[in-house]
């Protein structure tokens, strides 16, 4: 049985749509105390350690199953970015990050019985166009609440595409998960056909 310890319905489609049988539990881990409570941690550091933490929470109450924690961070000028909370927050994101390149890591665990088996960490760097006050305004009311599902205001699989210049690095890096190291680990130990 494999699990994934997410809500995120973008990596539960990205899975569903490589044809993996899984159940989805959201995992009890409050991502922002942990990143406070650890304000040393690198970028890379800190999306692994949530990852880890989910796969962990959710192997711990399903020991036999595989159990998959994913978390993406967005990092930009030593800066850790989360959720914004609000639209200002997407505003203000935004404005920061465009005309810039900004790096996005998504982590991948792996657990069973709370037990970490695997893990990965892959990133993406991301230049966003120098996009006007007007285009960011229009972006902001026709994302509207999407704008606050996501780091850095933005689904690049949506109109957020519209905001970036240049791209280097994995579609599924940059979707929050990476997938194909995934499914590989998978096959490896099993879990999904050869």
């Amino acid at each position: 049985m494999i699990i994934l310890a997410s809500a995120s319905p973008t990596r539960q489609l990205m899975l569903a749509n490589a044809g993996v049988i899984f159940n989805s539990i959201r995992p009890d881990v409050d991502e922002s105390s942990l990143l406070k409570e650890n304000p040393a941690w690198t970028p890379t550091k800190a999306s692994l350690s949530l990852a880890a933490a989910k796969a962990k929470d959710v192997s711990r109450r399903n020991p036999q199953a595989i159990v998959i924690g994913a978390d993406q961070v967005l990092s930009f000028a030593d800066h850790i970015y989360s959720k914004p909370l609000d639209i200002d927050g997407a505003r203000r994101q935004l404005k920061e990050l465009r005309g810039q390149t900004h790096q996005l890591i998504s982590s991948a665990v792996c657990a069973r019985n709370g037990a970490e088996l695997w893990r990965i960490t892959c990133s993406a760097h991301l230049t966003m166009r120098n996009i006007s006050d007007g285009f960011l305004e229009s972006y902001l009311a026709r994302n509207g609440i999407k704008s606050l599902a996501s780091v850095g205001a933005y689904q690049i699989e949506g109109l957020g595409s519209q905001l970036f210049d240049k791209i280097d690095g994995d579609y599924f890096t940059i979707l929050g998960l990476p997938l194909l190291p995934l499914l590989e680990f998978l096959r490896a130990h099993g879990e999904i056909e050869t």
